[in-house]
């Protein structure tokens, strides 16, 4: 546990930041969450919480609150996201070896509604004033990365190595000729393997035990120039403007999948299964949404697909909501990559033993949906950790932020990276597969949505 916390929260001048919260993306070492400008970015680090196993979750939460009730809290903004936040990054598995972790930063901007503000998070015993505040802003945007103790640049990131140094400018090729190009190599299974072990996983489902399995896949992108973590950040927010581009500890990516957002006593989720990359449009005639929709929604294995992550989620909010409401009909999101069959849920939070329950246990109860592991839950999760020979760390985990009040956003994180070390990032995927998925397909599927991420890092695909 750490010393009491306490924070300033001040109005920022959106005036200094035209382009929203991007412009804050100069760092490599920065904490990220932003979704068409706004949302709150995060530098240094005032506190730490690291957990593994079934129960990190709620060691979090616990950890959390303790740590908010005893913080010295000014706050002169008074909106999610204002005061003491903790950005949050989990395993997928409670397997995993990986380190779920809580990160305060010692200073956040957040953009939200038209309003700006500047948190000030310190355990140090000085004032805190607004003119501190500024300066020590003005510090973390005018410093050099490498410099930070602890920092990614310095080789003790959370994710096993380091993550990048300082910005560079980068020259990619994914052709492998020249001595300064990027190379591209599988992961834990060739693509042959990971085919076969999507014919295995239909197998099973033919079976009758599962209805849906969730297999993943991992490449590993070598990049001699060096990773510019804050570039990809900023282009991922700039062509990805309907996900929520994150970045917590080496973890980077744009999730168009929200786990669970929490304001007040009102959540909301937004569930996807059904994918269809844009390039099979290409040729189509008439409008590329139409198609889509024929397609996507014209399609019963996607539909089903669908509906499974639906019920799932659903199944799970239902004990600790007293209204819940959701599309009927799927909705197609339309990303620069691929379409989705979509859905949105919304739910009014009803109390658990005497109080609202907090972003954390809702997540404890929610992960992992059916869109991102299968369904039944424990049938599909025994057979990822059969067929993929992978361990997935944060990836299709929950990635996201809470405050103080209980407010808080937590997306899955997908279409992201761990950046391994200064030149080495991989990247994942996953595909729901039902009985009539058909593993040439899905590899192909897989490929579309390590799109975003290659895109980023500048390497064609």
């Amino acid at each position: 546990m750490t010393s009491t916390l306490r924070t300033l929260t001040v109005p920022l001048d959106g005036e200094s930041a035209p382009e929203g919260l991007p412009s804050y993306l100069v760092r490599d070492d920065v904490l990220c969450w932003t979704r068409r400008e706004a949302g709150l970015v995060g530098f240094g680090e005032a506190a730490r919480f690291t957990a593994t196993g079934p129960e990190r979750f709620l060691e979090a939460d616990i950890w959390w609150r303790h740590l908010v009730i005893e913080a010295d809290i000014t706050d002169h903004v008074e909106c999610p996201g204002t005061g003491p936040v903790a950005f949050g990054s989990f395993a997928f598995s409670k397997a995993s070896d990986h380190e779920s972790r809580l990160i305060v930063p010692e200073i956040v901007v957040g953009v939200r509604d038209g309003r700006a503000w500047l948190t000030q998070i310190t355990a140090d015993d000085g004032e805190l004033t607004e003119a501190g505040a500024f300066a020590a802003l003005k510090g973390w945007l005018e410093s050099d990365p490498a410099d930070a103790v602890g920092s990614p640049a310095n080789g003790s990131p959370a994710n096993g190595g380091p993550t990048t140094g300082p910005a560079a400018a980068v020259v990619l090729s994914d052709t492998g000729t020249h001595p300064d190009a990027a190379t591209l190599k599988t992961g834990s299974l060739s693509e042959e393997d990971w085919m076969d072990a999507v014919t295995a996983g239909v197998a099973e489902i033919r079976t009758g035990k599962l209805e849906k399995l969730v297999l993943a896949r991992d490449i590993v992108a070598t990049v001699p120039e060096g990773v510019n973590a804050a570039e990809v950040l900023r282009q991922l927010a700039g062509r990805y403007r309907e996900c929520w581009t994150y970045g917590v500890d080496g973890l980077v990516g744009a999730t168009p999948e929200m786990l669970i957002q929490v304001e007040g006593r009102t959540a909301q989720a937004r569930v996807l299964a059904g994918t269809l990359d844009r390039r099979d449009a290409v040729g189509e005639a008439g409008l590329p949404l139409d198609y889509a929709e024929r397609v996507l929604a014209g399609s019963e294995k996607q539909r089903h697909e669908h509906e499974i992550a639906i019920q799932s989620l659903t199944t799970q909010l239902a004990p600790f909501s007293e209204a819940m409401n959701a599309h009927d009909e799927p909705f197609i999101l339309e990303l620069p990559n691929v379409w989705h069959l979509a859905s949105d849920v919304k739910a009014e939070l009803t109390e658990v033993e005497g109080h609202v329950p907090t972003c954390l246990a809702l997540i404890n109860a929610l992960h992992p949906t059916a869109a991102v592991c299968g369904t039944p839950t424990q049938v599909a999760g025994a057979l990822i950790r059969k067929l993929e020979h992978l361990d997935r760390g944060p990836y299709a985990g929950p990635v996201g932020w809470l405050d103080a009040a209980g407010n808080g956003e937590w997306g899955i994180a997908l279409r992201g990276a761990v950046i391994e070390s200064a030149t080495t990032v991989r990247l994942y995927a996953g595909c729901g597969i039902v009985e009539g998925s058909q593993p040439e397909a899905e590899l192909a599927e897989t490929w579309a949505k390590f799109r975003p991420m290659l895109e980023s890092l500048g390497i064609s695909s």
